[in-house]
């Protein structure tokens, strides 16, 4: 059986890349983290590859260097994780802490998602297929997940923020997370 990379006892996976945001704060006191919140995200919007994001989460995006930056460079956000199109995997917030990806949102009678979810944002758009790395990552980072927290539903950004957010989008293939996973959580079924 092959050795499972560690997440240490902040919740930092040992072998992801750390770019560490500013963005996040506690969890509630008896806070139980149950959920994962899938997402995509590319800056400029369509384009993959560039720092674009990990400036975004760490409050660094230039407004000047591209129109679309100045629409989002005062937001203060942050995602656990960011799945690139090539699979690598970086890691802005420990998971014991409470990133700030959801806003406003809901998930079975609960608000503010924030305070029991894990955020895992993928490179990507909602109409582009994600690549094959990015599942088989994802699907081995939610068995790491379950098998140090309580998960028990992965959701997309658009389930818990209906509405108002479309992502992880149509192109993200549920089954085919499905079918990559022994994590044993609900998922979407689309």
């Amino acid at each position: 059986m092959p050795h499972r990379v560690s997440l240490d006892e902040e919740g930092w996976l040992r072998r992801a890349r750390r770019v560490r945001s500013p963005n996040f704060d506690a969890r509630p006191a008896g806070a139980t983290i149950d959920l994962v919140v899938v997402h995509n995200i590319s800056l400029p919007p369509g384009r993959f590859g560039g720092g674009g994001v990990a400036q975004l989460f760490t409050n660094a995006l230039d407004a000047r260097e591209h129109p679309y930056y100045a629409t989002v460079a005062d937001l203060r956000v942050s995602s656990h994780f960011f799945i690139r199109r090539s699979g690598a995997l970086i890691q802005f917030v420990p998971c014991a802490m409470r990133a700030w990806h959801a806003g406003a949102s809901q998930w079975k009678g609960r608000e503010r998602c924030n305070d029991f979810s894990i955020g895992i944002e993928l490179e990507g758009t909602d109409t582009r297929a994600f690549t094959a790395r990015q599942y088989v990552r994802l699907a081995r980072l939610l068995e790491l997940l379950r098998d140090r927290y309580a998960i028990t539903d992965v959701a997309g950004h658009s389930d818990i923020a209906p509405g108002r957010k479309t992502d992880p989008g149509p192109a993200f293939d549920w089954a085919r997370l499905r079918s990559l996973t022994n994590a044993g959580v609900a998922m979407p079924v689309r």
